[in-house]
């Protein structure tokens, strides 16, 4: 297997020379009194719609060249503080040399490199929807809102999903590693007239690496001037209690060099509030009913900082830095619940009360070093390391007080544990883009290699003494070797489009549990086929079909075989046994004139990695436990469409009808078989407002509405989202000041519920979703100038974010 495996690699790393049919434009750029306007920016746009293509910018003495051209028709401009040329049509069939671009002083001025002002157009492409976006109404709010009005993107409590799946969201190709809520903070403070398009990938192509789910890839805006500039930025949060973040950017840029910095600190006190509900159940019935309010606040100060260099060694040579650091120190947790416990017939049997406090420290840094070699006319190659060092430490003190009817103690129950998690990653890849004869072709190799150590010590409190308590304390080790080699062949004629690839993994892992005392040791070779068919059968009408297969590893944290307990009663552990699954993706899609746009999908999921609930109704025990479903498949129907409305009306709506099913083992009924699924449906309608005549002031004011949800072993109630936002822009963007107004109606959060056989329970969260915000960005230098931000693309490190 490994000899075979060894070949696959040696082949798809074979030397490509092939050279593909690309030109040059060149000429100079001039003022209208004729002399060299030096460093001036030059566009290459589409002619349909004025969308930027390429650009440079011209060199000392005026003059520009821009190379890798494909033969085409384009509208040429170019732009100097503010002011432009007039666009001038070109005909690239072979090498064009132009006389000068001029610029007049008394031509526009510029406020986005493409002046044009319209509507957002979706683009069904063989692989991927794209939605685009730039100087749209769509782009005036932050990313994070771009991306909630994406065809096809759900947001389910601050996590973005694609068909029901978490989707995993790039920055120009750089996959982000932040956890939900840190991705959400960075989003909302980047902001949307930067983004040129968003591009939905559900059945990512083999390039990808082949874990992870659906891909939402944000792509910039390209403005390459030369020069500084940055920003200071804040927000204030009053929700249960009021909450800010303060940051600062800084990015330079000459010939050579770019570099952006960045840091953000971020306090913040958090209230959830909870209800739950457990009934009991014997041979009779329910015999127990425990009513819980659990209330939790928690406060934390997080610091965030980011630095990229890149520089260029020569016109094909490039080198590049990518480092970032998250430090959340001494971040607390006051937890307390009530618990009253009741009989059949709704009598008061006893009442219990615990005070949990839990103390976290969590430091991540991340750093990766990019060498990148530009071929002649079409395509480069890449050469990639990475190192993460991820580490935590919690520490919990609880304390349970046990009370008979009349409120008269009875018993104490308390313990302590002192955990702590590190967790390291290296990968190294080589990356080849080029051409075999008309066939596009992406090739490369990669290894991942992962050194998890986990231990938690486990104290029972007897009279004020701790004790160690062996058989809940451990210690685990995991380490994990990933091998990959892709080849993705692409090719475009007439009126199809076909794009086919073949991932190759081979994974080793091992992990030790001390207590256990076993080794479980995992190693296999998959293959991951792609394709995507696209046919344009005419201006107004089209067909897509695109498949690909994928795998889902278990999170490091979920492999722990620990206990993290709310309370004697109730428990999450982790599982060891935890096998990787595999998954089937098909989808067929018919656009009819680029503005209606219909998706069947059907997903099998294999043994789905679930989080599942269990109430173990003899000992009076709830505890959620991460296993392998025995089986799981998703399918349904998306229908997206947008329309202008009025003038400075845009109306943008999405539906989705779904059914979600898993199939699992009841571990506390007899280890019976049971179905959880649900049908249901999904709809988005945002309208976005131009509410000024200079466009300076919007608003959008948008619905939502989810009809019911799977979770696991349980469902999830129906749910609506309204929410309203201003923004409004002064001193020419230079300052952008902005209020929104979330879940207006307070009926985001729903209750889930788990009821089948001797099952029955449930519960009501209650995070701060209801919320006013207030921000505030002050830019400063050239503004407008386009920085190299960019996440580090290393998808080990997501299975480091907690669920």
């Amino acid at each position: 297997m490994r000899r075979v495996f060894l070949l696959l690699i040696l082949f798809l790393l074979c030397p490509i020379a092939l050279i593909a049919q690309v030109h040059s434009v060149s000429g100079t750029v001039r003022d209208g009194n004729g002399q060299m306007v030096s460093y001036a920016n030059v566009f290459l746009l589409r002619p349909s719609d004025s969308t930027l293509l390429k650009g440079t910018s011209a060199d000392e003495k005026g003059q520009f060249v821009l190379s890798e051209v494909s033969p085409g028709t384009y509208l040429l401009k170019a732009s100097y503080i503010g002011n432009a040329s007039r666009a001038i049509g070109i005909d690239v069939l072979r090498d064009v040399k132009i006389g000068a671009l001029i610029i007049d002083q008394n031509v526009e001025v510029l406020q986005e490199v493409v002046v044009t002002s319209k509507q957002p157009v979706i683009e069904r492409k063989a692989d991927r929807l794209v939605f685009n976006v730039e100087n749209t109404v769509v782009s005036q709010g932050s990313s994070w809102e771009v991306l909630q009005r994406t065809p096809g993107v759900i947001t389910v409590q601050e996590e973005l999903q694609v068909r029901n799946q978490q989707a995993v969201v790039y920055i120009n190709d750089r996959r982000s590693r932040l956890a939900t809520d840190e991705l959400k903070d960075l989003l909302e403070n980047y902001p949307g007239q930067h983004i040129q398009s968003v591009e939905i990938i559900n059945n990512p192509p083999a390039r990808y690496d082949a874990e992870g789910g659906p891909v939402i890839n944000i792509v910039t805006s390209k403005n390459i001037s030369l020069g500084y500039k940055g920003n200071v930025n804040g927000s204030y949060t009053q929700a249960v209690f009021p909450k800010y973040t303060l940051g600062t950017s800084h990015f330079y840029k000459t010939e050579k060099l770019n570099i952006f910095t960045s840091y953000s600190i971020n306090p913040r006190k958090d209230f959830k509030g909870l209800e739950n509900q457990i009934n009991f159940i014997d041979s009779n019935g329910i015999f127990s009913r425990w009513d819980t309010d659990f209330d939790r606040i928690s406060e934390v100060t997080t610091h965030n900082a980011l630095l990229n260099v890149d520089y260029n060694i020569d016109s094909r040579n490039e080198i590049s830095f990518a480092g970032s650091f998250l430090k959340s120190p001494d971040k607390s947790f006051d937890n307390f619940q009530r618990t009253e416990i009741r009989s059949t017939a709704q009598v008061l049997d006893s009442t219990f009360t615990t005070q949990s406090d839990l103390l976290e420290n969590q430091d991540n840094f991340s750093g990766d070093l990019t060498y990148t070699h530009n071929f002649k006319n079409y395509g480069n190659f890449k050469l990639n390391g990475h190192y993460t060092r991820f580490s935590l430490d919690r520490t919990q003190d609880a304390q349970s007080d046990y009370f008979d009817p009349q409120g008269q103690f009875i018993r104490r129950f308390s313990f302590f544990t002192d955990a702590e998690q590190t967790v390291k990653i290296y990968t190294a890849q080589a990356d080849l883009t080029s051409t075999l004869g008309t066939v596009n072709l992406e090739t490369g190799i990669k290894g991942s290699f992962i050194d998890s150590k986990s231990g938690q010590e486990y104290f029972d409190i007897l009279n004020t003494i701790p004790t160690p308590n062996t058989g809940l304390s451990d210690n685990y080790l995991y380490d994990e070797k990933v091998y990959a080699a892709y080849l993705d062949l692409s090719k475009d004629w007439e009126k199809w489009s076909v794009k086919s690839g073949l991932r190759a993994e081979h994974t080793q892992s091992s992990g030790f549990s001390r207590t256990l005392s076993e080794i479980n040791n995992l190693e296999y070779f998959e293959l991951f086929p792609s394709l995507y068919v696209l046919y344009t059968a005419n201006e107004n009408h089209s067909f897509a079909f695109d498949y690909s297969r994928k795998v889902n590893r278990p999170r490091y944290e979920d492999l722990n075989p620990f206990r993290y307990f709310i309370n004697e009663n109730n428990f999450i552990e982790g599982n060891p046994e935890l096998i990787p699954s595999f998954s089937h993706n098909f989808n067929v899609n018919y656009t009819l004139k680029n503005e209606f746009f219909f998706d069947v999908y059907y997903r099998d999921n294999g043994r789905y990695i679930s989080t599942l609930s269990f109430q173990d109704n003899e000992n009076l025990i709830l505890r959620d436990v991460t296993q392998n479903v025995l089986e799981s498949t998703s399918y349904g129907f998306d229908f997206n469409y947008g329309k202008s409305v009025l003038d400075g009306w845009y109306l943008y709506s999405y539906i989705s009808i779904f059914h979600e099913d898993e199939t699992f083992v009841a571990l506390e009924s007899d280890n019976q078989i049971v179905v959880n699924e649900v049908d249901g449906f999904y709809i988005d309608l945002t309208n976005y407002l131009t509410l000024s005549k200079d466009g300076t002031f919007k608003g959008e004011l948008g619905l939502t509405y989810l009809s019911g949800f799977l979770q696991g072993s349980y469902q999830q109630d129906e749910s609506t989202l309204l929410t309203l936002g201003l923004r409004k822009s002064f001193w020419e963007k230079r300052m952008l000041l902005s209020v929104q107004f979330n879940d207006i109606l307070n009926k985001f959060n729903s209750r889930v519920t788990s009821r089948y056989l001797n099952q029955d329970n449930g519960y009501f969260a209650r995070p701060e979703t209801q919320y006013i915000r207030l921000g505030l960005t002050i830019n400063f230098g050239n503004f407008r100038l386009e920085d190299n931000q960019r996440e580090i693309d290393k998808m080990e490190r997501d299975r480091l974010a907690p669920k």
